[in-house]
């Protein structure tokens, strides 16, 4: 089983940047594929980023690519998104995920956080 807590989140204006981190416990989380995905208000929750247990393979959704970072430290058990040249349409609460592999598919994670809202102000 996997614990997870977000933290970073906050209020930041367009072309900021913020970073997000999850901090995991459980004995499987190296082992773990790690996602980042986010739920705007009104809206689906939707994938934002996602990476392999070693840190080897990175994915990102369309609209962040180029402006996110995914990546994680298996030794200190966290996951840590960067958020660079950030937009309105960026605002949403982020919720890291764990899985048995990097997976777009929410249905692929069965373990969440309970999320870290990030506002970007216009």
């Amino acid at each position: 089983q996997v614990h997870l807590v977000e933290s970073g989140g906050g209020l930041v204006q367009a072309g900021g940047s913020l970073g997000l981190s999850c901090a995991a416990s459980g004995r499987t989380f190296s082992s773990s594929a790690m996602g980042w995905f986010r739920q705007a208000p009104g809206k689906e929750r939707e994938f934002v980023a996602a990476i392999s247990w070693n840190g080897g393979s990175t994915y990102y959704a369309d609209s962040v690519k180029g402006r996110f970072t995914i990546s994680r430290d298996n030794a200190k058990n966290m996951v840590y998104l960067q958020m660079n040249s950030l937009k309105s349409e960026d605002t949403a609460v982020y919720y890291c995920a764990a899985g048995p592999s990097a997976s777009a598919t929410m249905r692929r994670y069965d373990y969440w956080g309970q999320g870290t809202q990030v506002t970007v102000s216009s």
